[in-house]
């Protein structure tokens, strides 16, 4: 059994249903991310998870045991969870060595002191227990409320928002660290945030969240490839769908030609020739190929260091995105020729939300 398994689990606010039918597990050692936009519910199932909220129906458990349920509530304390709040929560008026201590009361004075000096190592803080936190930047305090919450080696570690108060750059580098820190000690944990970039950089397996349901639970690389629905194509990563039609088993046309082959055959299964179906593209996609018939017009362009992202209108007006080596430097209104190298197709039936992978 997963050290956390979640389910059916529902939630309300003043009758209002916030969570429904939601269930998910975590293996031990594992680390999960709630991906979703503002206001989906994500926090709450958090909250429900270390015993702030309690649900009115589904149950949660925490390694084999109930800990809530329709019945049944564990207060907080009884959970042994630890928790990464968004604006880090330290107490001002200890030292670092103070507040990564809290939670080590039952401890003697020399048992605190190892575990502080061990874990403050782990996070790369080593040698600053006497240190402030107003003296710390956010990155450093980030990583005192880090290991803070680890000190007492909690069996499930809860991250709300923890890198949203920091610079995008930092945000990023801290997210990989943090993944570091949590396989090193075999922590188990769940992060939420609205940012997929720090949930690919942390997280196993990822829940896409939306209105309180999670509409897919996958390894990143899945939710990206093969997305379940039109929710979350459009969510995680960038891309477009393109109009197509079925022309047989394992071949689709589109605008840019033929996917032939590369297409399973569940993609189109139940789809007869001639049936229509939106495909999506995504920028790695598209390809810039000058030796290609299809020409395509340079309408936007946006430089990332090492890459161009280009926005592409075919002849027909529709638009693609491409990924281009930043040494490609096209000119806005340029026509340049394209084509189609993908691997991973997924198309959706134009009356249905489901995706046909």
């Amino acid at each position: 059994m997963p050290l956390l398994l979640l389910t059916n689990v529902a939630h309300e606010y003043a009758r209002r249903c916030v969570l429904e039918s939601l269930s998910f597990g975590v293996e031990r050692g594992g680390i999960a991310c709630l991906l979703g936009p503002s206001g989906c519910g994500k926090t709450t199932v958090l909250r429900c998870i270390a015993g702030f909220e309690r649900i009115v129906a589904g149950e949660i458990y925490l390694n084999d045991l109930v800990v809530s349920s329709g019945g049944t509530h564990l207060p907080p304390e009884g959970r042994h969870c630890g928790m990464v709040f968004q604006d880090y929560a330290l107490f001002p008026h200890l030292t670092v060595a103070g507040n990564v201590a809290f939670g080590l009361r039952g401890r003697d004075a020399t048992g605190r002191r190892v575990r502080v000096a061990e874990v403050l190592a782990a996070v790369g803080l080593a040698g600053i227990e006497e240190a402030w936190p107003h003296e710390l930047s956010g990155g450093q305090q980030q990583r005192v409320a880090l290991a803070r919450a680890l000190a007492p080696q909690p069996q499930l570690l809860l991250l709300d928002e923890p890198f949203s108060n920091l610079d995008a750059e930092l945000r990023e580098r801290l997210a990989l660290e943090v993944r570091g820190i949590l396989k090193a000690s075999n922590t188990t944990a769940i992060l939420v945030t609205h940012d997929q970039r720090e949930a690919f950089a942390v997280a196993d397996e990822i829940g896409i969240m939306q209105a309180g349901r999670i509409e897919q639970w996958d390894t990143p690389y899945n939710l990206y490839h093969w997305p379940a629905n039109r929710f979350v194509a459009d969510f995680v990563g960038e891309g477009v769908l393109l109009p197509g039609r079925v022309l047989g088993p394992r071949q689709v046309a589109i605008e840019l030609g033929i996917l032939d082959g590369n297409v399973p055959e569940k993609c189109i299964a139940g789809c007869p020739s001639g049936c229509d179906v939106d495909v999506l593209l995504r920028p790695d996609d598209v390809v810039c190929d000058e030796t290609a018939d299809m020409r395509a017009l340079v309408a936007g362009k946006a430089f990332r260091g090492a890459e161009f992202l280009y926005t592409l209108q075919l002849p027909s007006g529709a638009r693609v995105l491409s990924l281009v080596p930043s040494h490609h430097d096209y000119a806005l209104g340029e026509w340049i020729g394209i084509r189609v190298d993908a691997n991973h197709v997924v198309a959706f039936h134009e009356e249905a939300g489901a995706s046909h992978r």
